[in-house]
């Protein structure tokens, strides 16, 4: 037991590194979502083979892969998109409201009961984000820095509603397939959609839009960046290997023997791990106001009440997953 909540934390604290790593590549960030989602794919498909653990998928269920792999090559644009627009603290304290999120569209998507706790918990974690907004937030056009940004609010809280729905659809066919089959397909026609999405951007002329914010692109450069710079191959490894394929290894091999209650709180420490390192790595600290601060201990509370009404039968029904999908 105590192996496997050492590995679920390990597995989570790698995920925590997902931002960091997000702000340290220089790539604009739809490009970094292409490059990672080829090299988890290419990383997954070699293991899949070396081991013969390939297994033929029932075509309803690849429809929902397929969704599932637009919808999290999405998520991962929006994410890293708050990164670059904000930073990676503010883009990880929006990720926090995603089981939030989940738990009141699984009843709209899979028909399970409406619980109106649920409700107002959500309601109280989107008061931490409007706080954020409210006391911190200011356009990106007058910024010169990393900060908290309208824009990259909103694209963190589209981030972690696109988390809720494909978390909600990975859980309709979890028990049928190993994780990595399922990831694999996933990164596949992720990385496939978001290639087309590029090319159909580029040919209608819109390619501002799918540029790192003024800041942080070289000098005069009004075109996508596809070459990497510096270590920017380095952090695309770990951000691949580390963050993706070996932290899931860790998670599946903890989910073994552990509760799903354990699993879920431990998985919710991810935007604390997170916050923490880039604390520590970047000063974020210093980019941040007293509203982030009220609006991350609003957020975070939302999070542990809706922990306690997991373990209450009365409010929930039992334990439930909440935690499908990868970051």
């Amino acid at each position: 037991m105590k192996k496997a909540l050492l590995a679920m934390h390990a597995a989570v604290l790698l995920w925590g590194f997902t931002g960091v790593l997000g702000r340290a590549i220089s790539l604009d960030f739809p490009v970094l979502v292409w490059y990672r989602m080829w090299m988890t794919a290419l990383i997954i498909a070699v293991i899949i083979f070396y081991r013969k653990a390939w297994r033929p998928v029932e075509r309803k269920d690849k429809w929902t892969l397929i969704g599932v792999g637009i919808l999290m090559a999405v998520h991962w644009v929006a994410f890293y998109g708050a990164i670059k627009f904000s930073n990676a603290s503010v883009a990880l304290v929006c990720l926090a409201t995603a089981s939030i999120f989940t738990s009141i569209l699984d009843p709209l998507i899979n028909r399970t009961k409406w619980y109106p706790s649920e409700l107002l918990i959500g309601a109280l974690t989107l008061g931490g984000v409007f706080i954020i907004y409210f006391f911190d937030a200011h356009p990106v056009a007058n910024t010169g820095a990393h900060g908290i940004t309208s824009t990259g609010l909103v694209l963190g809280v589209i981030a972690a509603i696109l988390s809720a729905v494909f978390t909600v659809l990975n859980k309709r066919i979890a028990s049928k397939y190993p994780a990595r089959l399922m990831v694999f397909w996933e990164m596949s026609t992720g990385w496939v959609f978001i290639s087309l999405a590029i090319v159909v951007a580029l040919a209608m002329g819109w390619e501002r839009w799918l540029l790192n914010p003024a800041h942080l692109r070289p000098e005069g450069a009004q075109h996508l960046q596809w070459i990497p710079q510096g270590w920017d191959w380095l952090w695309m490894l770990i951000l691949a290997l580390c963050c993706t394929v070996w932290a899931q290894s860790l998670a599946l091999t903890a989910l073994k023997k552990l509760s799903a209650f354990t699993s879920t709180l431990s998985v919710n420490l991810e935007p604390v791990y997170g916050i923490l390192l880039a604390f520590l790595f970047f000063q974020e600290n210093e980019e941040l106001g007293k509203g982030f601060y009220i609006g991350v201990g609003i957020i975070l509370s939302s999070v542990a009440l809706q922990m306690f009404r997991m373990v209450q039968p009365k409010f929930s029904g039992g334990l439930i997953k909440e935690k499908a999908g990868i970051d």
